[in-house]
Order: structure tokens, then C-alpha cells, then sequence
């Protein structure tokens, strides 16, 4: 999912494991466990990521061989990101209970997401953009433009 791309991404600047969970404000064991996607990295690190990095989301999650979009925002809009899950899903003609028991969680997790309380968690944003071909970084309030990504449907799932 997004492993190899933070090991090339870090190799490319010459940093070691330690130095990147520095940037985190993790243990380099945490890290670790990140790029062998031993744990799944929180979205909040892989956002700190992109931004160190200069990349984006859909690039990390090898949706897209473009880096970085234009126009590109640092931080994640929960209000933003909640406004278009729920258009997503309402596009999709989809109650929150359908659609919470698609991505295997809680009608009340559907919920929090659509009020901008939570922030998409890792495994469920990577489901939802390759499930309906939908740009993470769009979804997240990142970019303003939707970008039609070409995902292939066999890439890993959580």
C-alpha cells in the first residue's frame, strides 16, 4: 500500500529510519513497523509525511505517478473531507448503515466521519479511493479539483 513508496521516498533523501520517526516524534521501531506495514501508519503521520516529502497522498498510496498536485494543501479538512464522503456516498445512493458495512465498520463511524469529528482512518480511505476511484487527497480536502486516478483494482486492501 504505501511501504515501498515511503522506503524510496526516504532513500532518495538519504535519511535514515531513525531520522524519519524523529520527524514523527516516534520510536524508529514504530517507523519500522510503518514501512513494513507491519501497523498501519495513522492518516495524521502519513500526512506529515507527504508534506516533508512533498507529495501526496495519492502518490504514497501509488494511485497516481504525479508527486505533488498544484494548489495543494498542507493540512486535512475534517469539515471538508466529511462534506465529501457523505456526497460520495449519497452519489452512490448508499445509507450510512450500506456503507458502513462495506468498509466493515460502525454506522456510527460513517457518522463521524460525515460531521468532520474524525479524520478517514488509513485503512478505510484506502478502501474508499480504490472501491469508487476517488483521489485521497481530494476526499481529504487537500486539493479542490477530483482527479480522475486509473487505480488498479487488484492492489492490496485493509
Amino acid at each position: 500500500m504505501y511501504g515501498e513508496k515511503l522506503i524510496d521516498l526516504r532513500y532518495a533523501k538519504k535519511l535514515k529510519q531513525y531520522e524519519v520517526a524523529k520527524i514523527l516524534d516516534i520510536y524508529k521501531g514504530v517507523y519500522n513497523q510503518y514501512e513494513t506495514e507491519y501497523v498501519i501508519i495513522p492518516i495524521k503521520h502519513l500526512n506529515t509525511l507527504c508534506n516533508y516529502f512533498n507529495t501526496s497522498l495519492d502518490y504514497i498510496f501509488d494511485f497516481t505517478k504525479t508527486k505533488k498536485y498544484r494548489n495543494y494543501k498542507l493540512e486535512i479538512d475534517k469539515k471538508i473531507s466529511g462534506q465529501r464522503l457523505k456526497e460520495l456516498r449519497n452519489k452512490n445512493k448508499l445509507t450510512q448503515t450500506e456503507f458502513a458495512t462495506i468498509l466493515k465498520v460502525s454506522r456510527t463511524t460513517i457518522a463521524e466521519y460525515e460531521r468532520g469529528t474524525n479524520i478517514i482512518a488509513t485503512p478505510f480511505l484506502y478502501t474508499i479511493c480504490i472501491k469508487y476511484k476517488i483521489s485521497a487527497d481530494y476526499l481529504l480536502g487537500k486539493i479542490d479539483k477530483q482527479v480522475k486516478l486509473k487505480i488498479n483494482a487488484t492492489k492490496k486492501k485493509y
